[in-house]
């Protein structure tokens, strides 16, 4: 494509409608001029491609291979893992039509609360930013391009839409931003994801500190800025700050916008021209046709088994694991057969296969025996589908209460007990010091359960690492009394979260960072400095082959590692070079606005304080009836349904769109609507909640009218 004369000869209404994106998942064609869209899809592990055109559900979707999450690769401390990941995603693109996946996503897990954690690496960000950069890698390497997110400071759910982050410059830079920063440096994305929330007061979408000065100017990038879905807000204060592309788009008020003020002149065309150049540049690269031959199915599947066998951490062991295949043992827990593989929200896979535990233990003839009969005792246990999903954060860091009864009721027989775990995040675990063993699986992907079978019987060696520290009690973790409970998230610990916190003021923590245990034993040596490399020798001291990570440490920041698997007795110098960073310093200040008031409610309001009002409580009420009906109609769809992904994926899909809307705005919900909830309607119900309810019905009837598509005038 001529870049150059295509963009020369584009009208004034086609670059707006360039601008924006259509049917929720694609951006505009003009077929006039001969260019075609672009398909997108979510998502970091997996991808989750809508069967229907235009979509905005969560539940169906093409099959495709439920990879495990980042919680869980991020535990694998090895970017091999993450780089052949991509591959196979983005074979699966291809296949699917596919040219722009939403991923990854390499925010810090700066709470363990946070209800997106699943998709987040670690808490450190030289961790994050290595693993995301070989995912990116990976993806682009196959001709799909990627979307790196959520840019930045996305670090809780239940304010995401309209949420305030407050952050001195030094932890802002210093912390939050790094894990981007490596990413654009060394992996070039093609894209890089706006986040929803605001930053020191300006939102992210219109944010020219973060998406100008710093992405391209201090960075480097040279790729397409696209919003979060329904993240904007002001189109031309957005276009003006560097944020390229409107998703999901369809929003004539954004168009609207653009038109009026090119035509007045209060926007120079240069502005959108800039963008519409960026965003043919992205179609020209990866507007690829489908791949006709079907993806290796059965290759990905055990692929998607090898990175979660590498991946999960062994917390625990007295001697107990492996087992040997002779031992009696009770099965319990509801995880076994319904085991947690993946989170709950966008990135919601339809696995083309699913193996269990309960699948690989049958096809291994291992069967449960009663409990006055057994050797010892394994529970599956963690966190279900309910306790932790994008949209909202967790109340607590406790397993759910009838797992803990469950447990000291097991205790009291005097078994050994063995404890699987699954789920996103770290967990209180009061039981620790009374069991024989814990393993850790995170969400191990659609074929965990043939991952648990490989490590409980030691056909694999147990080798990953925490990549976030697991705390004794929440009422441990840096400022969690204060996380997501208002608009204006203050950052108050600056960097010290995890490790960095709990190392300096010597917290006593379940499990630290870095942590995991093995069937094998390893010797290291101290690390020797010769300039700027720093070398350690890795020794397999036991009997089994296994896997260790050397991980370098410097001022009491992650500077460096590398995972090494060696034969008993094998031994590897690990040589690790660091180039001099120049100390620069920034400001640790920063201003803490007053919290806005909840009543008036403005379009950045949560719906949740409509409430106030008489006419604010009928809209709230209808809102939620809207995902009532839905968890209604699920219920019903569902109840003859066996167990197995679909039934599990409408039932999240039902509640990740109930605590959506609750946690949503007025102007954040109308954005990702388009056509099908206007921005005058959305002005129209603030003004009935606060009741002006002429004005309200004015705004009803005050149509936004803006020229057809390109795509609808031929």
């Amino acid at each position: 494509m001529d870049i150059e004369k295509t963009l020369s000869e584009m009208t004034v209404e086609e670059k707006a409608a360039l601008l924006s994106g259509t049917d929720f998942m694609c951006t505009n064609p003009i077929p006039r001029l001969g260019v075609p869209q672009l398909l997108m899809a979510d998502g970091p592990h997996g991808l989750r491609k809508q069967k229907e055109s235009g979509s905005t559900g969560v539940t169906r979707s093409e099959p495709a291979t439920a990879f495990p999450t980042a919680a869980c690769t991020a535990s694998g401390w090895n970017p091999d893992n993450l780089k052949k990941m991509g591959e196979a995603i983005a074979e699966e693109c291809r296949y699917y039509g596919v040219n722009l996946l939403l991923g990854p996503a390499v925010n810090l897990k700066r709470n363990p609360l946070c209800g997106r954690n699943f998709e987040y690496f670690s808490e450190d960000p030289y961790l994050s930013g290595v693993l995301g950069a070989a995912m990116v890698e990976g993806v682009q390497s196959r001709g799909v391009a990627v979307s790196l997110k959520h840019f930045a400071l996305n670090n809780s759910e239940n304010y995401r839409f309209m949420g305030n982050s407050v952050a001195s410059e030094n932890t802002i830079r210093k912390l939050y931003l790094r894990p981007f920063e490596y990413i654009v440096k060394h992996a070039k994305p093609a894209t890089v994801m706006c986040a929803y929330n605001k930053v020191n007061g300006t939102l992210c979408s219109e944010n020219k500190w973060l998406l100008n000065d710093i992405l391209r100017d201090e960075w480097g990038f040279e790729g397409l800025v696209i919003s979060d879905w329904g993240a904007v807000s002001d189109r031309i204060a957005s276009l003006r700050a560097g944020m390229d592309l409107e998703m999901p788009g369809d929003t004539a008020v954004c168009r609207r916008q653009i038109l009026d003020a090119v035509s007045d002149g209060s926007l120079p065309e240069e502005v959108p021209n800039r963008a519409c150049r960026r965003i043919l540049d992205l179609v020209d690269r990866f507007s690829l046709p489908p791949e006709k031959k079907a993806p290796d199915w059965k290759k990905h599947h055990m692929l998607a088994a090898e990175i979660a066998a590498d991946c999960a951490v062994l917390l625990k062991n007295d001697g107990v694991l492996p087992l040997t295949g002779t031992e009696k043992i009770h099965i319990t827990g509801e995880l076994f057969e319904s085991m947690r593989y993946q989170g709950a929200g966008s990135s919601l896979i339809n696995p083309t296969d699913l193996t269990t535990p309960a699948d690989a233990f049958s096809a291994h003839g291992i069967r449960s025996v009663p409990l006055a009969e057994s050797d010892l005792v394994l529970v599956f246990a963690g966190l279900t589908d309910f306790c932790e999903s994008e949209g909202c954060d967790r109340e607590h860091m406790r397993l759910p209460e009838d797992q803990l009864r469950e447990i000291d009721g097991l205790l009291q027989s005097g078994k050994k007990l063995i404890v699987v775990l699954f789920g996103g995040s770290p967990v209180e675990l009061p039981f620790c010091d009374r069991v024989s063993a814990i393993l850790s699986m995170y969400l191990p992907g659609q074929n965990g359960g043939t991952a648990l079978y490989d490590l409980l019987y030691g056909l694999k060696n147990p080798s990953g690492k925490l990549a976030e520290t697991w705390p004794l009690r929440y009422e441990d973790v840096p400022g969690g009394e204060k996380f997501s409970q208002k608009i204006n998230e203050v950052y108050a610990e600056g960097c010290e979260i995890g490790y960095r916190y709990y190392n300096k003021h010597n917290v006593p923590v379940r499990f630290p960072f870095g942590y995991g245990l093995s069937y094998t034993t390893f010797e290291k040596t101290d690390w020797t400095q010769d300039g700027n490399t720093w070398t350690q020798t890795v020794r397999n001291s036991g009997s089994r082959f296994g896997a260790e990570v050397a991980q370098l440490y410097i001022d009491g920041e992650l500077r460096g590692f590398e995972k090494v698997y060696l034969e008993p007795g094998e031994s590897k110098t690990v040589a690790i070079m660091l180039k001099p960073e120049p100390e620069t310093a920034y400001s640790d200040a920063y201003t803490v606005p007053p919290e806005p008031a909840r009543y008036p409610v403005t379009l950045e309001s949560r719906f949740t304080d409509f409430q106030q009002s008489f006419m604010g409580r009928m809209l709230y009420r209808f809102l939620l009836s809207i995902a009532g009906k839905m968890e209604r109609d699920t219920r019903r769809k569902t109840r003859d349904l066996p167990d197995g992904p679909e039934k599990d994926n409408m039932q999240k899909g039902a509640f990740f769109l109930r605590k959506v809307i609750e946690n949503n705005s007025p102007r954040s919900l109308s954005m990702s609507a388009g056509s099908k909830l206007p921005y005058n309607f959305a002005q129209g119900f603030v003004e009935l909640t606060n009741g002006h309810f002429f004005r309200g019905i004015a705004c009803f009837l005050k149509r936004i009218k803006v020229p057809k598509l390109p795509k609808d005038q031929y």
